[in-house]
């Protein structure tokens, strides 16, 4: 930081010395003290930083000297003075740390305790959940974007509705007619940032402090989180063979299922069990919140279509995301809602961040209607079919003794199991060995009953599946 720079002047100005001399020493004080100046860093000529400040030679004269005599410069005849203080290690650190502590909130703290959610900027073995980036139709989307930028840019510049551009709900209604049953209209679809900006929308919209949420037990810890940011009590829903179970008594406002492909452990919900699902929340008047996140990705047989498509009495809040089947910056999801909660969403949304990027949207929306979407996807389930049999092979083979592979036939992820409760011992040592290993127990809210990972392989190559997997049977060795 430059000594003749325009902020010196106000930070003069502030200082409360009596003289124009104490004044000075205090401000060289503070920007030596807050790191500003570091150790050997040279400072200005008395004449240059006294014609900065319109001071006399004397004046910077005096508090050069009296700042050497406190041990903060260095003088040195011929060559200038110097900052000759050494701050300790992580000091500043320590002292931003203690004094905002006392300001953030109880709230505030809880969301900085759940560690928040990381996600590796480039593919990694094996990080879960990222698409295949190399293998997006980048020309496609290139000329879309330039043909909307040449035709309507005006229109993408101005603020946006709060509910999603017209063209893209209308684009996502279709869509979900088709490929998942949804039954909904235009009207009722709302686009969004992500999927954890929705669970966030839902769980402030929906939650007194201290209501109960049900959660699927293991489950995902973004939607625990946006449930105890709102200072929900969250119940778990053991999980079996066909799904989440239903509770014994009705003591929640809301469910948090994901029907498809059950996160993480991806058995499928029967139709027995989400007719069971839907007469509970008509009997009892709550909520269910039905995450797809993943259906698309399916590698036999279609998946059973939506639980929204199933329900009559308008108790189900349909949530999917583009993230994972187009690229994650894109930052476009979409939500279905009954028609009694599209109002006060859109408000919420308004006193949020207002609206999604316009030209995402109107860019996404004609992915979708010129068929470039379906079959993006169509060559995405072959690509990632072949690397998901080559991590079940490589695993089978190279660590078939010591894991167990979770049977389930979608998704970006394979989960496995580990006999033992060594699994964070074997992560750290992965880790060292430079793998991700998602954790299994961590999705427990209460004591785990399983150990194990979520191996990712969709962003990986054949190649460097089969390496990951050598690398990963060293570990146990």
């Amino acid at each position: 930081m430059p000594l003749t720079s325009l902020p010196l002047i106000s930070l003069f100005a502030s200082q409360k010395g009596q003289t124009k001399a104490e004044k000075m020493c205090g401000m060289l004080r503070q920007l030596i003290i807050r790191g500003a100046l570091r150790q050997g860093e040279r400072l200005p000529s008395s004449r240059l930083l006294a014609s900065d400040l319109s001071l006399s030679r004397v004046t910077v004269e005096a508090a050069y000297g009296q700042l050497e005599s406190e041990g903060y410069l260095r003088r040195e005849i011929g060559r200038g003075t110097f900052v000759a203080v050494v701050l300790p290690d992580g000091a500043l650190k320590k002292k931003s740390a203690c004094a905002l502590s006392p300001l953030i909130s109880a709230r505030g703290r809880q969301i900085i305790a759940t560690d928040g959610c990381r996600e590796p900027p480039f593919p990694q073995a094996f990080a879960a959940g990222s698409p295949d980036l190399n293998a997006f139709p980048h020309v496609i989307w290139r000329r879309l974007m330039n043909q909307r930028l040449r035709n309507t840019p005006s229109a993408l510049h101005s603020y946006g509705d709060p509910q999603g551009h017209s063209e893209l709900r209308e684009a996502v209604a279709r869509y979900l007619a088709l490929s998942r049953g949804v039954r909904c209209e235009a009207e009722q679809v709302m686009i969004l940032t992500s999927s954890q900006q929705a669970l966030h929308m839902l769980a402030l919209l929906l939650c007194n402090d201290g209501d109960a949420v049900w959660m699927e037990e293991p489950g995902y810890r973004g939607a625990r989180n946006a449930f105890l940011v709102a200072n929900a009590q969250l119940e778990a829903l053991p999980v079996d063979n066909e799904g989440a179970r239903l509770p014994a008594a009705p003591t929640a406002r809301l469910a948090y299922l994901t029907p498809a492909h059950q996160y993480p452990l991806g058995m499928t919900m029967t139709l027995a069990r989400r007719l069971q699902w839907l007469e509970f929340a008509r009997r009892h008047s709550c909520w269910l919140i039905e995450d797809d996140y993943d259906s698309e990705f399916y590698y036999h047989d279609r998946p059973l279509p939506a639980l929204q498509g199933l329900d009559e009495h308008n108790r189900v809040l349909y949530l999917g995301t583009f993230s994972k089947v187009l690229f994650p910056s894109l930052r476009l999801a979409y939500l279905v809602v009954p028609p009694a909660l599209i109002d006060p969403l859109c408000r919420l949304r308004s006193v949020m961040d207002g609206h999604s990027a316009q030209l995402m949207q109107v860019v996404t929306a004609d992915f979708i209607n010129n068929g470039h979407f379906q079959a993006h996807l169509r060559l995405m389930r072959r690509l990632y079919g072949s690397r998901r049999e080559t991590l079940l092979n490589e695993l089978n083979m190279k660590l078939g003794d010591k894991l167990l592979i979770v049977p389930h036939e979608s998704g970006l992820q394979l989960t496995v199991t580990l006999p033992g409760n060594d699994e964070q011992q074997l992560t750290r040592r992965a880790g060292d060995s430079g793998l991700v290993l998602p954790r299994l127990s961590p999705l427990y809210h209460g004591e785990p009953q399983r150990h194990g990972w979520l191996l990712g392989f969709s962003a990986l190559r054949s190649a460097e599946i089969v390496n990951a997997v050598e690398t990963l049977a060293r570990c146990f060795r």
